[in-house]
């Protein structure tokens, strides 16, 4: 069986334009599959083959686990028995153990072989794969060649992808035989060898629809700075022009509206707004929210939001159906937008200054009526009144030079109590933290300002969520994490 194994292997690597190593690898996940089926029990088995000889040789193995985590011992090995055998085990290892004049057999190597050929075909699948990818194309266009459960096959040449039913355009009826276009969206290796994943939804589809239609965007003398999609129904994209000759929107129209409708047709009808792009948040936002006129807009910087305030008759309009509009104007910014009319607005702006109204006469110690004045003079932290530069503050009229110095003087005053209690809280959080083994002071601190101020609430984190919410190396969340769940099995073993 040795050398009809290898003739499959040459011949198979050479037909297929096949790495050998490639076919020797899947080659060994077959027998050890195969070696599988002799046990009763779930076993990891290893296969190795000789490259010249073809001779196999099949190991059993057992992973290393932490001895709290050793459930399956068919398949696994505690640590704390590793060690004993071997002092550089780790986590994560394996043991092995030789199984001598063992042989595949007849059924074994018929399943070798198709395993080969099932690998060999990935493999055929995957150069064509990178072929197609290796000329940078963004779209495929090609025939649907059959429906499986709502997605569609698509064929293009000898590629093969798939446009899943949830990457189709709303109401829209695509049956097999349609030709189609559409956007690679992503490579889906998990599938049965790779495969390219469409898709007619995503917002980049719309842009690389433009390119093909506007030769000013290939030849870079315009840009789609974004784009924004509420599939089948409306769009919005954003356009900016390298060319002050060129005016960007009338080019995207094009005669008659030429080119945007040829973009509406593919879409099934989707309506495209095209606005012109600013470098300025506020007035691309006013931009984004066209036909609707803007009264005014306020912007929150820290919080990336915008209040726009828009007049009653404009309230509908620049909301839209269902919200459609702002949806897509926040969307296409990238900014949090809030639309309100000029009476809601005042409304928020009272609530807000007497809320900072407050801060200033509880913390600085003064009346309303000075209160009051730093807030129309524009105050709204404590941070403002105590850092602003000296110069500033003293142009207030109401407020002499003894005056303001007293206000800075009270601003840091209360900023340093603050600092001071936020101080205490932390140092009591960290203190449960840090009888947790292998924790360190900052990591404890790191923790502790991500709200996790207990060796409990450490414990009930799963690794990845740790390693997302702190930015920790994935082993070092891991080890701290089992440390911190010790007492737990100290409890179970009691």
């Amino acid at each position: 069986m040795s050398r009809e194994i290898l003739l499959l292997v040459d011949a198979l690597g050479r037909e297929k334009n096949v790495e050998k190593d490639t076919v020797f690898g899947a080659l060994e996940l077959a027998l050890a599959s195969a070696s599988k089926k002799r046990f009763t029990e779930d076993v990891d088995i290893r296969a190795s083959v000789d490259r010249v000889t073809g001779d196999f040789t099949f190991f059993r193995r057992w992973q290393i686990v932490p001895d709290e985590e050793f459930e399956v011992p068919s398949r696994q090995y505690m640590l704390r028995e590793a060690l004993e055998d071997k002092p550089d085990a780790k986590m994560g290892d394996y043991v092995e153990e030789p199984l001598e004049g063992f042989e595949v057999g007849r059924i074994g190597a018929q399943t070798a072989k198709q395993v080969i050929l099932q690998k060999i075909r990935d493999a055929e699948r995957e150069q064509i794969l990178n072929d197609f990818l290796a000329r940078k194309e963004s779209l495929v266009t090609g025939v649907i060649k059959r429906m499986e459960r709502g997605n569609a096959l698509i064929e293009s040449g000898r590629l093969e992808s798939v446009l899943p039913r949830d990457q189709m355009i709303p109401k829209e009826n695509l049956r097999v035989g349609d030709r189609v276009r559409a956007l690679i969206w992503k490579i889906d290796r998990a599938a049965r060898g790779p495969q390219l994943i469409l898709s007619r939804t995503a917002p980049e589809f719309i842009t690389h629809l433009f390119e093909l239609e506007v030769p000013e965007l290939e030849d870079n003398l315009l840009e789609i700075k974004a784009a924004a999609r509420d599939p089948g129904s409306r769009a919005k994209i954003a356009v900016h022009s390298n060319d002050k000759r060129i005016d960007p929107i009338g080019t995207c129209v094009g005669m008659r509206g030429s080119r945007v409708q040829a973009v509406t047709s593919e879409l099934a009808g989707e309506r495209v707004d095209i606005v012109l792009w600013n470098s300025d948040p506020a007035q691309f936002v006013i931009n984004a929210l066209a036909p609707a006129e803007v009264s005014r807009i306020t912007v929150d910087e820290e919080k990336h939001s915008m209040d726009i305030v828009v007049e009653e008759e404009n309230l509908a309009q620049a909301i839209g159906r269902n919200g459609q509009n702002v949806r897509l104007a926040a969307e296409l910014t990238g900014w949090e937008l809030n639309i309100m009319t000029l009476e809601e607005s005042e409304k928020k702006t009272e609530e807000e200054s007497g809320r900072v109204r407050s801060v200033f006469i509880d913390k600085l110690d003064v009346d309303e009526e000075v209160a009051d004045i730093l807030v129309q003079e524009g105050f709204s932290t404590l941070e403002e009144v105590a850092y602003v530069p000296l110069t500033e503050m003293l142009e207030i009229e109401s407020f002499d030079e003894a005056t303001v110095n007293e206000l800075r003087s009270r601003a840091r005053n209360a900023l340093l109590t603050q600092a001071i209690a936020s101080e205490e809280k932390v140092e009591h959080d960290i203190e449960d933290l840090l009888k947790v083994e292998g924790m360190d002071n900052d990591t404890a601190r790191l923790l502790a300002s991500k709200g996790v101020s207990t060796q409990e609430d450490l414990a009930d984190y799963g690794t990845e969520d740790l390693v997302e919410l702190t930015g920790l190396p994935e082993e070092r969340a891991k080890a701290l994490i089992m440390s911190a769940r010790a007492p737990w099995f100290a409890e179970n073993n009691a």
